[in-house]
């Protein structure tokens, strides 16, 4: 579809960025390849955007996120230019929409699909608690059973079990169970009938269960499935009145945002997720400054990340070191921030000090997931300060241990190690490392 007129309202935000022709189509290019999709936009296909051809329906999301990197706020379809995409002709209730959402992601076929549009968005709109308190629709209506306490107990048991097998075996193995369970239980339950205590207490299940989705799908890569888990968890935790819910899957958006090296949003999630803090104990005081903490150094704010991990520390401190830690934060957590903001703050020695402390620190019952990440990122800072040998032992570990987990985030933490070892093949026990890291890669 193309029109005669120039698209002023593209051109407009065109110009704030600053950017030329050039730049703006090497940033549609460049998160076409974060997406998993690539294309090859040059200089004159930005030209005819600003002239009115319409991009194609694909690229439109490309250009529109490219912006809103650009000028740090969501960037509408309207706003530049451009008409409605299709999967805004409808709105569906929470319930349909978590059956649509699992139901595309359990199935093997779809969730290729769903992870070639899979899009992280720094601009994504976060519905605000006081717009969805309450705001769920009926979910009574035409009823056919009725749930009471031990439905709900049915889904937070089952949340742990999946959490756990996510722990012990990533986020491949258990993502598609989560949704299928989402989709053939969980939205059955929220469209029944049931006491307005039961109604609320299974709306709160259900969005934790929607967080733990999402941060499975976030292990595996896709970022912008991750993101609708995560909204709907929001949905949910709104519609029970359920604040801290609500503050808690901020939190993770915030990790998310985070470990994708997005400081701003990142901040602004963290900062969001915090503000429940006052209002509660010492453990999510902890909980929740530390992913500031982390966030704050990312976005290079030295000052207001030094003043959350000290936060942090005091919180621990009150809360007592010997309890079981809100939501897994511990000491070995506290470490982990630690080295985080050490490492964004420039201070990689400091960084690896604090990694080695947080495995001394280390439940045995921790993630494994968690571990080989956390180890391979030891590694990286390892060989970062040139210490090659214990670079290549703590590799080693996580080569040995490998095998056993289905995890994107930890393949791609794995692939990378022959990549950084090719310069050093001259070594022993670099070489070594290096071979057994090549058929980990193809598995």
């Amino acid at each position: 579809m193309a029109t005669r007129e120039p698209n002023e309202r593209l051109a407009s935000l065109h110009r704030e960025t600053g950017w030329t022709l050039r730049q703006l189509a090497q940033w549609v290019n460049r998160i076409g390849t974060e997406r998993g999709t690539p294309t090859r936009y040059q200089q004159p296909s930005a030209h005819q955007w600003l002239n009115g051809h319409m991009p194609k329906e694909s690229t439109r999301p490309l250009i529109l996120e490219a912006l809103a990197r650009k000028l740090d706020r969501p960037i509408t379809h309207a706003e530049a230019g451009f008409p409605p995409p299709a999967s805004q002709s409808g709105d569906t209730g929470t319930a349909e929409a978590l059956i649509d959402l699992g139901t595309a992601d359990m199935l093997p076929g779809r969730r290729s699909i769903l992870g070639a549009v899979s899009l992280f968005s720094v601009a994504l709109t976060i519905p605000d608690w006081p717009d969805v308190v309450g705001r769920m629709e009926s979910v009574q209506s035409g009823a056919t059973m009725r749930i009471g306490m031990a439905e709900v107990d049915l889904v937070v048991e089952m949340t742990d079990q999946l959490n756990e097998i996510y722990n012990k075996r990533g986020g491949r193995t258990s993502r598609p169970m989560a949704a299928a369970f989402l989709a053939n239980t969980v939205a059955s339950y929220l469209r029944a009938d049931a006491s307005e205590e039961v109604r609320k207490a299974m709306m709160t299940a259900a969005a934790f269960l929607c967080y733990i989705t999402g941060w499975m799908a976030v292990d595996e890569g896709l970022h912008g499935v991750a993101q609708k888990y995560y909204t709907k968890a929001l949905e949910l935790a709104g519609a029970s009145s359920d604040y801290l819910t609500y503050c808690h899957v901020l939190r993770g958006m915030s990790v998310q945002a985070a470990d994708l090296g997005h400081g701003a949003p990142a901040t602004r999630l963290a900062n969001a997720a915090a503000a429940a803090a006052p209002m509660t104990g010492p453990l999510m005081r902890a909980f929740m400054a530390g992913q500031q903490a982390h966030s704050f150094a990312l976005s290079g704010d030295r000052t207001a990340a030094l003043r959350s991990l000290r936060e942090t520390e005091r919180a621990m401190d009150a809360a007592g070191s010997g309890k079981v830690q809100l939501g897994g934060y511990t000491l070995a957590t506290l470490a982990y921030h630690t080295a985080q903001v050490r490492y964004s703050l420039g201070d990689v020695t400091g960084s690896v000090n604090s990694l080695e402390m947080h495995f001394q620190l280390r439940a045995p019952t921790d993630s494994r997931v968690t571990e080989l990440r956390f180890r391979s990122m030891l590694a990286e800072r390892q060989l970062e300060l040139g210490h090659l040998e214990l670079a290549c032992g703590t590799w080693s570990q996580v080569l040995e241990k490998h095998p056993g987990i289905q995890s994107g985030a930890v393949d791609e933490f794995v692939a990378n190690i022959s990549r950084r070892l090719q310069p050093y093949r001259s070594s022993p026990v670099a070489r070594e490392v290096y071979e057994r890291a090549l058929p980990s890669v193809s598995r």
